[in-house]
């Protein structure tokens, strides 16, 4: 693959990196440090990538990587007393969006990966570095949570 295929490839998904890591991180400022991040280690490593075709999935997974290495290091940061709230992705659905952060992590990166950004189980699992029964049972479990969230009782009646 050439290098414009490439930036092209990454620019193209941009908007998906940012939800992805809106899943995982907080604050606005470390999602773009993440994302970032990861788009650098994409271009300085695109050598290693073996299969042209799992770019996406690929750079997602860098992006993974990189949020939860800066929440490492967020960890030994001192807290202040009052933290921001989690800002909407850009282009994502606000009430969408505060149902899926209302889930742990464990089950909200899962739900965001199939559900709106479309990749299939088998995608998802490896990106998450999870056998696929686990990745179908965190699916299964998120729906199951959702389903009990007030804003879901709402929907239905």
């Amino acid at each position: 693959m050439t290098q414009e295929e490439f930036a092209r490839r990454i620019v193209a998904m941009q908007d998906t990196l940012y939800r992805v890591s809106t899943t995982i991180l907080p604050q606005l400022c470390d999602r773009e440090d993440a994302v970032q991040e990861a788009i650098e280690k994409a271009w300085r490593k695109q050598g290693k990538l073996r299969d042209d075709r799992a770019v996406r999935a690929w750079v997602i997974r860098i992006l993974v990587n990189e949020c939860y290495a800066l929440l490492r290091r967020r960890r030994h940061e001192t807290l202040s007393d009052t933290l921001p709230e989690r800002e909407t992705a850009p282009g994502a659905s606000p009430d969408l969006y505060e149902l899926f952060t209302s889930l742990n992590e464990k089950y909200r990166l899962p739900m965001v990966l199939y559900y709106v950004e479309g990749y299939s189980v088998e995608e998802c699992a490896r990106m998450l570095k999870m056998p696929q029964g686990t990745f179908k049972s965190r699916l299964h479990r998120g729906r199951l949570l959702l389903r009990d969230t007030p804003e879901m009782e709402e929907v239905r009646a």
